[in-house]
């Protein structure tokens, strides 16, 4: 059968593919997705999310507000350490605030706003191969859920599919560099059935090591603790996750969570990894494909909607005059943001977690960060700039 023909081929239905597939749709821009998964296993990977402010009104832009509607708008974190809170005011700093509102949910909105479009989604369908990236007309070899394969080509192909992104692996060794660091430590998460332990997202170092006191819903609490890497989640039962996450938010003014059944229980490893460059002739990458962040500074999501919306705006000038260096402008705009939250996430992770070879000193200079941190309006703004979300100029 001959290639099938659109303008924009994305490979990927997660955020960051529907999101762009959305801003096409209202551009008016011909595209075909392709994603490998089904709909609803998507929909049911169940990850955590904090949305930048940037990121909430991108869309809330798109009408797509039920991210205000029943999202928890914070103001705020906490800074917990010596067993006291310190309060890092978001709103009073910088005037900016984020929402806690899990990535699945904004998955949920996208493909019901791409429904609605009557965008050309095709769940189940994998991308085999990557063709012709560097040709004026590249494209991709995809196999149906019925095992039957079938040719896309496309002015631009836009990898937005993960980290194990078959896209980026496209892109021959000598003309990619992958910059990676593993962190000597993991969170244990767990999600529990109990009700809210604060109003607010609370970051804990303590001797026992790093915690973390997050939400979901008003019934469910997202709790996270420090473990090494290689933690076996099931060999810990539900007594033992609370003794350990309650010494670690111990201190001298009683604070304790409110206690009840674990429903998940999962080791989440630290990871980072930027590739570049970001696009190879006219493939060009989005998201987990060409980046990915430790959770400490919660910039994942908010990096791949950020790539998107300056791609996007790219692309509308780059369909009307394909001027191939407008994709190289890509690169340039969207790395600065991405090596700042690659830093942001490193400084906020090694402040807050201890190492296994940490000694008494280093673990007494982490402390004096972060009094110096909570102490200086101008720490304190420095942190409440970088987590709500920085605005870049163009």
């Amino acid at each position: 059968m001959p290639p099938e023909r659109t303008r924009i081929l994305i490979i990927g239905a997660g955020p960051a593919g529907l999101l762009l597939s959305t801003l096409l749709h209202r551009s008016g821009v011909d595209h075909v997705v392709v994603e490998s998964r089904s709909r609803s296993e998507i929909a049911h990977t169940h990850r955590a999310g904090i949305l930048e402010a940037g990121s909430v009104s991108t869309l809330v832009d798109l009408g797509l507000t039920r991210v205000i509607e029943e999202g928890d708008r914070h103001d705020g974190i906490d800074m917990r350490f010596d067993g006291r809170m310190h309060r890092i005011d978001f709103d009073g700093l910088v005037g900016r605030s984020v929402w806690l509102y899990p990535q699945t949910d904004v998955f949920v909105d996208l493909a019901d706003r791409c429904e609605a479009d009557g965008a050309d989604i095709r769940w189940e369908h994998r991308v085999t191969e990557v063709l012709d990236a560097e040709s004026d007309l590249p494209g991709a070899r995809v196999e149906g859920p019925d095992g039957a394969e079938y040719e896309v080509r496309a002015d631009l192909v836009v990898g937005a599919d993960g980290s194990h992104s078959i896209v980026r692996h496209g892109f021959p060794e000598q003309m990619r560099r992958t910059w990676v660091h593993e962190y000597p430590y993991a969170w244990f998460g767990v999600i529990v059935e109990a009700p809210r332990s604060a109003p607010e997202l609370v970051y804990t170092e303590s001797e026992h090591g790093f915690a973390l006191v997050s939400q979901r819903t008003p019934t469910l609490q997202r709790l996270y603790f420090q473990c090494d890497p290689d933690e076996d989640a099931a060999e810990w039962d539900d007594a033992r996750i609370w003794h350990e996450l309650q010494r670690r938010v111990a201190g001298p003014d009683g604070f304790v969570l409110q206690e009840g059944p674990v429903q998940e229980r999962t080791v989440l490893r630290f990871r980072s990894s930027v590739v570049e460059p970001m696009r190879l002739g006219r493939v060009v990458l989005v998201g987990d494909a060409a980046h990915t962040v430790p959770p400490t500074g919660a910039k994942g999501l908010n990096l791949a909607i950020g790539d998107v919306v300056v791609l996007h705006e790219l692309l509308e000038e780059w369909l009307r005059t394909p001027d191939d260096t407008l994709l190289d402008e890509y690169g340039r705009r969207a790395g600065r943001r991405i090596w700042r939250a690659q830093h942001f996430s490193a400084w906020m992770s090694r402040m807050l977690h201890s190492t296994p070879d940490e000694d008494g000193f280093e673990r007494r200079r982490r402390l004096a960060e972060l009094h110096m941190l909570v102490d200086s309006e101008a720490g304190r703004r420095y942190l409440a700039e970088g987590y709500t979300g920085w605005v870049d100029p163009a």
